[in-house]
C-alpha cells in the first residue's frame, strides 16, 4: 500500500460506509492490524514483487518505518541515476579504443564457422564490428532466442579485439554456462594464437593464480567466468572488450562493479530475454 507498506491480502469484505454497503479489500498488517481499502482507492495498492523465494517483511500500521524506507529508496535511486548519467557522459566524452578493420585471420575465423550465417547473425556481426571500429566506446545489446547463434557473434567480436592485442572479459551468470562458453571459444580458436582461460569457484586456487597473473601480465587474451570476474583481484593489463551474457541476470551490485570497469571499454551485452530494463 502506497501509504502503509507491505500487508497481506485476506480477501474481499462488504463494509458499511456512511450507511451504504461497499466492497473493500481487507489487508492484514503486523500484529493482526487490519486495513480496509475501498474499491475507489484500489490505485493505492499493488502486488508485491520481490526476490523469488524470500518472504516479504510485513509492516506495522502507524509507524514511520515505511516512510523512512521509501525516502531511503528514493535517495538511492537518485544516486544510482546520477552515477549512471555521469558514467554515460564520461563514456561519451572519452575516446575509446578504435579497433582496426578486419584482418585476413578474422575472415579466416568467420569462414571456418560450420553453419551458414543467418541474415540476422550476419547483420549483428557487422554492426558490432562497425561499432568497435568507431572511436567512441561501444554499447550494444544483441537479443536472440537460445540457440540462434549469439555466441558466434561474441566469438567474432572477441577475436577482433585480440587481433589488436586487447584482452576480453566474458561475464556469464552461471558456472554451467561459463564451462559451455569456454568450450565453445576454445574449440573455435584452437588454431589461432589466442589463450582462453576459465575462472569460476570450481577452478582450484593454483590455476586461478596462474590465470590472474596471466591477465595482469597480458598473456591471457580471453577470460570467461562468473561473478568471480568482478572480484577486486582481477586486474587485466589491457582490457578492450567486455561481453556480458544474460545481462538481466546480474543484480544491481554486480552492475555497479561492471560500470566501474567499463568507462572506456567496449561493451557487448547478450540477452535471450530482452526485458524492458535492459533495453532502457
Amino acid at each position: 500500500h502506497i501509504d502503509h507498506g507491505v500487508g497481506q491480502f485476506s480477501g474481499l469484505e462488504t463494509i458499511d460506509v456512511n450507511g451504504k454497503p461497499q466492497e473493500a479489500i481487507r489487508l492484514v498488517y503486523k500484529d493482526g492490524d487490519v486495513l480496509y481499502v475501498g474499491i475507489h482507492s484500489l490505485h493505492r495498492i499493488s502486488k508485491f514483487t520481490g526476490k523469488e523465494g524470500s518472504i516479504p517483511k510485513v509492516n506495522k500500521l502507524g509507524t514511520q518505518a515505511w516512510a523512512t524506507l521509501k525516502n531511503k529508496t528514493k535517495t538511492k535511486i537518485k544516486e544510482l541515476a546520477f552515477d549512471l548519467i555521469q558514467l554515460y557522459a564520461k563514456r561519451r566524452s572519452q575516446p575509446g579504443f578504435q579497433f582496426s578493420p578486419d584482418t585476413y585471420l578474422q575472415n579466416d575465423l568467420e569462414a571456418s564457422f560450420m553453419y551458414e550465417d543467418t541474415p540476422d547473425q550476419y547483420k549483428a556481426t557487422q554492426a558490432v564490428k562497425e561499432d568497435m571500429e568507431k572511436p567512441q566506446p561501444m554499447d550494444r545489446l544483441v537479443c536472440g532466442d537460445v540457440g540462434f547463434g549469439k555466441t558466434e557473434v561474441a566469438i567474432r567480436a572477441a577475436f577482433k579485439a585480440c587481433m589488436d592485442q586487447k584482452q576480453v572479459a566474458y561475464l556469464v551468470p552461471t558456472t554451467v554456462l561459463a564451462n559451455q562458453q569456454y568450450k565453445a571459444f576454445k574449440e573455435r580458436m584452437e588454431e589461432y594464437p589466442i589463450k582462453v582461460e576459465l575462472l569460476n569457484r570450481f577452478v582450484d586456487q593454483k590455476t586461478t593464480k596462474i590465470v590472474l597473473d596471466g591477465l595482469a601480465g597480458g598473456y591471457v587474451d580471453i577470460v570467461i567466468g562468473t561473478h568471480r570476474l568482478l572480484s577486486d583481484d582481477i586486474k587485466p593489463k589491457n582490457l578492450g572488450l567486455l561481453i556480458i551474457d544474460e545481462e538481466q541476470r546480474f543484480g544491481v551490485l554486480h552492475k555497479e562493479k561492471i560500470k566501474k570497469i567499463k568507462a572506456n571499454v567496449d561493451v557487448l551485452s547478450l540477452s535471450a530475454t530482452p526485458i524492458p530494463r535492459t533495453l532502457q
